[in-house]
């Protein structure tokens, strides 16, 4: 009987996905929820041989995601991946299904799964993956995952429940740290031994107190956000020493950045095709899960000159000799480090923010407030100008009022085919920041109106 079960959830989902398709859509989410429907706990049996490793945490999932899998093409690992970036249970079971046979028996050795942070604590379950990444815990939609404890049990209880992950920890973060307390897991530490900014946003830090004892933390340096050197001056509680670190930054400016890092002794310069400090920290990640896979950390290094960024995640357009850069934003941590990647710009720019408060935005869009748009005025004549989008439009041409745009320098466009012809209208580059959704809807405007391929293509 199990048998025809996953037989029945395989087919339905395949050709859920198919049909889906046919119409022009994505299909990344509803063909595995008809496939769970018919078979509940299809991912465990889907899942069995093969070698999974789940990435997991607030941000840099996708980013990290990728660079894993330009280090499996490099050492010619055969893998698959929910490269769409559908990280609930249904849109992991529909990765699972349509990579494997219509009797269950996946067609690959090995998996890159991104995990959802809220669906890790039930995907660790169900897939008992070999290693499993955690980037970092940010506040990220209140309404949705609560604070950031909450987020952080979810993470736990998805540890606790894959007894035989090699785990990589956010040395740096100390909420993720904090989790190898709690873990008989392998654990790999990983960071960033120096800042990585010349000049830092202003920021509202989400673990300013100890986890242990709530005495305020004291930093020795800080890369972003509450990421860096903490300890506690009373209980003691502090950074652990990670073993891959990012020793120095070489160079970083709106295309790549140059870095050294560490392993186990070892220094490899790498180059990492995409700019931004947090990027940075995405890299020295994929590092620490090339130890847990036991990859050689030359190749992993030279794989992250040459992966291919997830869509909306730095994602470049070029079109008709204009240059677009589309940067995924969902909470004020990673808002700011966009600002943050902006002060190194050094040729005048247009910055375009889309703002939606869908369920997969969030309902709650009050973080605006905590970002500090107010790093874009003292850019000066490097700003030409701000356009805002997206359903939620006007509540964030208030906040740049607020931030101090001037009313000349301000336009609010809600039709995303009209944006796109102001966006290439003028001579400079473009810097688009959209939430979830608003990142698809223009994306899709994009790839319709000048020819780029699908986000799930």
């Amino acid at each position: 009987m199990k048998k025809i079960r996953i037989f029945l959830a395989v087919i339905a989902c395949k050709f859920t996905r198919w049909l889906i398709r046919l119409l022009g859509r994505g299909g990344t989410d509803l063909p595995g929820r008809v496939a769970l429907k018919l078979c509940p706990d299809l991912l465990r049996e889907l899942a069995k041989t093969v070698t999974v490793v789940i990435v997991t945490g607030t941000n840099g999932k996708t980013t990290t995601s990728r660079m894993i899998e330009q280090s499996f093409i490099d050492a010619g690992i055969s893998y698959f991946a929910n490269k769409t970036g559908a990280n609930l249970i249904s849109g992991i079971t529909a990765e699972f299904a349509v990579h494997s046979t219509a009797l269950g028996r996946c067609k690959y050795p090995y998996a890159v799964i991104e995990s959802d942070e809220a669906a890790f604590k039930e995907v660790g379950r169900q897939i008992s993956p070999k290693a499993v990444v955690v980037t970092n815990v940010f506040r990220d939609q209140l309404d949705r995952y609560g604070e950031v404890t909450h987020t952080l049990n979810n993470i736990r209880i998805g540890l606790k429940n894959s007894p035989r992950a090699v785990v990589c920890l956010n040395a740096d973060d100390s909420l993720s740290a904090s989790l190898a307390d709690e873990l008989e897991n392998r654990v790999i530490f990983y960071g960033v031994n120096t800042p990585i900014y010349k000049t830092r946003v202003e920021e509202v830090s989400d673990a300013p107190y100890c986890i242990r004892c709530k005495s305020e933390y004291v930093y020795d340096f800080v890369t972003y956000g509450h990421l860096g050197g903490y300890r506690c001056p009373k209980c003691g509680y502090h950074r652990p020493v990670p073993q891959v670190a990012v020793e120095e930054v070489l160079c970083s400016d709106t295309e790549h950045s140059e870095v050294v890092i560490s392993v186990g002794g070892a220094r490899y310069e790498t180059n990492v095709n995409l700019p931004g400090g947090y990027n940075i920290y995405n890299a020295c990640s994929a590092m620490a899960a090339g130890q847990a896979l036991e990859l050689a950390p030359e190749l992993v290094s030279k794989s992250l000159s040459e992966f291919s960024c997830g869509f909306g995640r730095m994602e470049k357009f070029d079109i008709n000799g204009h240059s677009l850069r589309m940067i995924l934003i969902k909470n004020p941590a990673g808002c700011n480090q966009v600002l943050n990647f902006l002060t190194d710009a050094t040729e005048p720019f247009l910055f375009v923010a889309c703002l939606n408060d869908r369920s997969f935005d969030g309902k709650d869009i009050s973080w605006i407030w905590d970002v500090d748009f107010e790093k874009l005025i003292d850019m000066g004549d490097l700003l030409t100008g701000v356009i805002v989008s997206g359903i939620r439009a006007d509540d964030m041409a208030t906040r740049f009022k607020y931030a101090g745009v001037p009313a000349e320098k301000l336009r609010v466009i809600k039709d995303y085919g009209q944006l796109c012809e102001a966006c290439l209208a003028q001579d400079r580059p473009v810097f688009i920041m959209p939430t979830y959704t608003a990142m698809l809807d223009l994306r899709a405007t994009i790839s319709k109106k000048y020819g780029f391929k699908n986000f799930w293509e």
